[in-house]
């Protein structure tokens, strides 16, 4: 077994392989911190170029791509309060409000740390436990799945730490707009009201763009405000001390575990994983009212569990040949262009090589981080650039990224709706986060009740049938209505 480890070590050491993680890490950075263009997007751009390319080479490019897009996520997301993925939308919640503060050096090193952190969680429990992980994942039927996508929605209500009720109605009105297109199932149009690019649905991508940045624009332009904070030249605090990460070992530990355990199971996703890592952050910490407010924990535990699920994705993928997640999917299809197929034969048949993903992976964090910390002071020089210059350049990159994802200015245009419904939802209170999650969640939520059904023949008490899916439904209905009834008491009070 040491010969195909260290034979693997000193491939992916070669300096074109180097060269490759580095190139994968300076794009992903670019198109993780880019509003509107996502990994799966990144990915898609690089596949022709690794036809040309060996194995070992390809899986470098991509991987790096993989660990920097998720982290580059985070940057625009506590600069702009625009997460670049959807998985950074938690991240803005305290980050942004750390920029703010004129911490965003703080929130960016915090941000930088625990992402490479979870990265290294989830490369060793890739390593040491892909099968064991992998066995537990593939139990999960679509019971299971409806269940934890339940619980993820229960979120919505923590959210709304003002109201509770407000959130559940933000997303009420989320999973309405998610019902929007062809029924999946049976092909019928729903609520498409004639228009035919609205059979394709709402995409989650303009209504993110649009949700988080239309409004701060609107905001700086009918308040004549400064949304985007102006800061002194120098900004202290990117390179955290060692005594303020280890403050933050718990928030990085629970994020990443959530992070590897959610992202092994096929289907469940990024965000859920963040969002419950956010949550329940913010549940075991003594400060739990600083969550929202600037809290560096509130990073922490989303970023290690964004950059976690990376590695727990690649579980799945590599012992069962079935992807995690979209941009495993991906990777899926780079290995068999290789010639390579996925699944338990692969460590048998490939074991040097699988050996290289475990290393090509680790590279690709170190890399990361080091070349993030280096290049951070660049992205913070955007706070610099005037308002009137940077919010234009905003715009056009929102537009530009609406109109890539499927070469139509109907999402464009969908995008300004939703910017306008994020304005008035922020200027009356209403939560734009709870909205954003039932988007994403409710495709997976509707497919797995669906199948669900399908298989009890209509009998809903398949999901109490099930322990894992019982567990599951019984911890959401708990995180649903403890909120409301704190609510409730702070107003009897």
């Amino acid at each position: 077994m040491d010969g195909p480890i260290f034979a693997a070590l000193a491939d992916v050491l070669q300096i074109h392989n180097i060269m490759a993680s580095m190139a994968g890490v300076v794009f992903g950075l670019f198109i993780g911190s880019t509003p509107g263009l996502t990994i799966s997007l990144g990915m898609v751009l690089l596949l022709p170029i690794t036809f040309k390319l060996s194995a070992v080479t390809a899986v470098c490019l991509l991987l790096g791509l993989y660990a920097a897009g998720m982290t580059g996520g985070s940057l625009s997301a506590i600069l702009l309060n625009i997460p670049g993925t959807p998985s950074a939308s938690a991240t803005a919640i305290d980050g942004y409000e750390m920029t703010k503060k004129g911490r965003a050096g703080e929130a960016l090193g915090v941000a930088v740390s625990s992402s490479f952190f979870g990265g290294m969680f989830g490369l060793i429990c890739l390593a040491l436990a892909a099968p064991v992980i992998a066995k537990a994942a593939l139990k999960f039927g679509a019971p299971e799945l409806f269940a934890l996508v339940l619980l993820g929605l229960t979120l919505i209500c923590s959210f709304g730490q003002h109201s509770p009720v407000k959130a559940l109605i933000s997303g009420t009105v989320g999973l309405m707009i998610m019902t929007v297109g062809l029924d999946p199932m049976m092909g019928s149009p729903r609520f498409t009201f004639g228009v035919v690019e609205l059979q394709a649905g709402i995409s989650f991508l303009p209504a993110m763009i649009g949700l988080f940045a239309i409004p701060q624009i609107l905001i700086g332009i009918a308040g004549k405000t400064r949304v985007i904070p102006k800061y002194r030249e120098k900004i202290s605090g990117v390179l955290p001390k060692i005594k303020d990460l280890f403050k933050l070992k718990n928030s990085m530990l629970l994020g990443s575990l959530f992070g590897t355990g959610i992202g092994a199971i096929p289907g469940a996703g990024g965000p859920i994983a963040v969002f419950l890592s956010y949550d329940y952050a913010r549940r075991i910490s003594a400060d739990s009212k600083k969550f929202g407010t600037g809290e560096p924990a509130g990073i922490a535990a989303p970023e290690s569990s964004n950059n976690a699920v990376a590695g727990g994705a690649l579980i799945p993928m590599l012992t069962l040949g079935i992807p995690g997640d979209p941009i495993t999917a991906i990777l899926l299809g780079a290995l068999m262009i290789q010639g390579l197929v996925p699944g338990p034969l692969l460590f048998q048949q490939s074991a040097q090589f699988v050996y290289s993903v475990f290393w090509a992976f680790f590279v690709a964090n170190i890399m990361n981080l080091c070349l993030t910390f280096m290049t951070i002071k660049l992205w913070v020089r955007v706070l610099k650039v005037p308002q009137r210059v940077l919010l234009p350049i905003i715009v056009i990159l929102c537009i530009v990224g609406t109109y890539a994802l499927r070469n139509t200015f109907f999402d464009t245009d969908i995008m300004f709706v939703f910017g306008l419904l994020g304005y008035f939802m922020k200027k009356y209170g209403f939560p734009v986060v709870p909205m954003l999650l039932a988007i994403i969640l409710g495709p997976n939520l509707e497919e797995h009740l669906r199948m669900s059904l399908i298989i009890s023949q209509g009998d809903y008490t398949i999901f109490f049938k099930h322990p894992i899916s019982l567990v599951f439904i019984v911890v959401a209905v708990a995180s649903f209505i403890l909120p409301l009834l704190r609510s409730k008491k702070r107003a009897a009070n």
